[in-house]
């Protein structure tokens, strides 16, 4: 009886003890809770005006060129440096993130990702402001840039044009090494900012710039490789054999013989859009329409309306104007904003497609969530819901009821239709390859010859022969390079992950098997898969989750190998 009773007080007084003990955590865990939302609330106080008002000169300066707008943008985003460059915020979000006793899920994510963008920014200050000083300087320098053919100043679009429609070899290469004239103007520079931003990352103990921001946003470089790798062998027989079917074409539409083919024959600066080879003119079903109504009527017509969205944006060439094409979200409110060059041609089709993907899926995250939250849940899942839509653009279903081209024409354009969407991914796919690696390697050791490193990659992935004598800096005429470091490929992977989307979309929706022949015109239903599984859950989740919760799955290349590749 003793020895029972015994047990009995010691089992009472532990099981005491561990009800103390669990509720003495319990609100510990409470307390530190509340101290990590009241030290989120007090960053946020000052991070998010800055970042309004810092995302909105940034867009005004790519819209005029002026030197006071990109002065103006410089320094808001030297202050937002300085904010995130906060020693004790950074000390104290490291503290909590080591104690892992935040047990709200949505809050555990919010240090999770101000964790890393404090770390990513734990380093001296002047460097910050000189990276940023110097990346300000080389993007003004790329949007004020006009190659010069002859003596007449010309832009993106023209030197396109000429490359795309010439058949004439000498106005061809002309044109070529007009636009490849900005290399000399912003390589030097380059390199210094590369050295900068490697001395940014090894200060906080990363390798290199390039590891650091596949870490940093949540990327194993290894796996990334390890993709890459494996999409090098799914595409190079494939492309090896479209890439013949391209020099035979170009041999007979230049009249010179395969060893004579250069780059500038490819139509495009960089081969990474796909040579029309094809006999159909797709430019020809979009001359005179306009093209940002239909991309309006469209999103409108999947329960995704743009129409606020398109007032606030910059959609036509301007002097001084940034030539490329962005979507930016000023404040995570729903001011979405796009910045254009538009022409009624199957090119500005598919980009005003593409950045309006990327427009409704920041319109459409919720401002109930967190702000930091607010954004997609990677930047390539962002990319893969704009190439989703960029796609339709040579769909001719798609054509038919937007464009209203005629049923003797989709038959026609149909099978060369799809024939030139394949080309066009695995000729992209060929080039994400050479900015991929070029990158890795540039970040590894940016005192290589990076020309020669530039040409070698660009004959192994591409199949494009080296111009005799090519010692240029070419690789520097690729504005992402500088100021879109450490991105590109974020675009391949959105690419898999469309044709995910695709298949899911026509499986589980359109109840089809057929990825290719659907024109998802007026379907609410997939607009409302998007809305709902894609767009609403913003950053809560890892990126890999969301896209298992949304498709059922996560990342394969078997889709995209399925429609493109098999």
């Amino acid at each position: 009886m003793k020895i029972k009773f015994l047990t009995r007080c010691f089992l009472i007084g532990f099981v005491a003890t561990l009800l103390y003990n669990c509720n003495n955590m319990e609100n510990q865990s409470k307390d530190m809770d509340q101290e990590l939302k009241a030290l989120i609330k007090e960053i946020e106080s000052k991070y998010i005006p800055l970042y309004k008002e810092s995302a909105i000169a940034d867009f005004n300066a790519n819209v005029t060129g002026k030197p006071e707008d990109f002065k103006k943008s410089e320094e808001l985003q030297m202050q937002l440096n300085k904010i995130f460059a906060d020693t004790a915020y950074y000390a104290k979000l490291k503290k909590f993130k080591e104690a892992n006793a935040i047990k709200n899920d949505t809050l555990k994510r919010e240090l999770e990702i101000y964790y890393n963008r404090f770390l990513e920014s734990h380093a001296d200050t002047a460097k910050l402001n000189a990276i940023t000083k110097l990346q300000t300087a080389i993007t003004k320098k790329y949007g004020n840039f006009r190659a010069k053919i002859g003596k007449d100043s010309v832009p993106d679009n023209t030197i396109e044009d000429i490359l795309k429609k010439s058949t004439d070899s000498k106005k061809l290469e002309e044109a070529w090494l007009a636009h490849k004239r900005i290399g000399p103007v912003v390589s030097a520079d380059i390199i210094r900012l590369v050295k900068l931003r490697n001395e940014l990352a090894k200060s906080i103990g990363f390798n290199n710039y390039h590891e650091m921001k596949l870490k940093l946003y949540e990327q194993d470089p290894k796996d990334v490789e390890k993709l890459f790798d494996e999409l090098d062998n799914l595409t190079r027989d494939a492309f090896a054999k479209l890439k013949g079917e391209i020099d035979d074409y170009f041999i007979k539409r230049y009249k010179i013989k395969k060893e004579e083919l250069m780059p500038w024959h490819y139509q495009n600066r960089y081969f990474q859009e796909a040579p029309a080879i094809y006999s159909i003119d797709l430019d020809s079903y979009y001359k005179g329409k306009d093209i940002v109504a239909i991309t309006q009527k469209y999103y409108e017509g999947i329960g995704a309306p743009i129409d606020d969205l398109i007032k606030k944006s910059d959609l036509f060439e301007k002097p001084g104007k940034n030539q490329h094409a962005f979507c930016s979200d000023m404040d995570n409110e729903g001011d979405v904003r796009v910045l254009c060059n538009v022409k009624d041609n199957e090119r500005w089709m598919n980009t005003m497609l593409h950045e309006y993907g990327h427009a409704i899926y920041d319109k459409f995250i919720p401002t109930t969530l967190p702000f930091v939250l607010r954004d997609p849940a990677h930047t390539f899942t962002t990319e893969a819901v704009a190439m989703f839509f960029g796609r339709l653009a040579k769909n001719p279903y798609w054509m038919k009821e937007t464009v209203g081209i005629k049923d003797e024409d989709v038959k026609k354009i149909s099978d060369i239709g799809f024939k030139t969407l394949r080309l066009e991914q695995l000729t992209f796919s060929r080039w994400a390859q050479v900015m991929y690696r070029f990158e890795k390697n540039m970040y590894e050791n940016p005192d290589q010859d990076l020309n020669k490193l530039w040409w070698n990659l660009v004959e192994k992935y591409q199949m494009l022969k080296r111009p005799a004598g090519r010692d240029e800096p070419d690789w520097a005429t690729k504005a992402h390079i500088a100021s879109y470091p450490c991105y590109y490929h974020n675009y391949l992977m959105g690419e898999l992950l469309a044709s995910q989307f695709y298949n899911y979309v026509c499986e589980k929706i359109l109840k089809t098997k057929d990825m290719n022949l659907q024109s998802y015109v007026g379907n609410k239903e997939m607009g409302k898969f998007f809305v709902e599984k894609v767009f609403a859950p913003g950053s809560l989740y890892p990126w890999n989750d969301m896209i298992e919760k949304a498709t059922g799955e996560k990342l394969t290349a078997r889709y995209y190998a399925k429609q493109f590749v098999n």
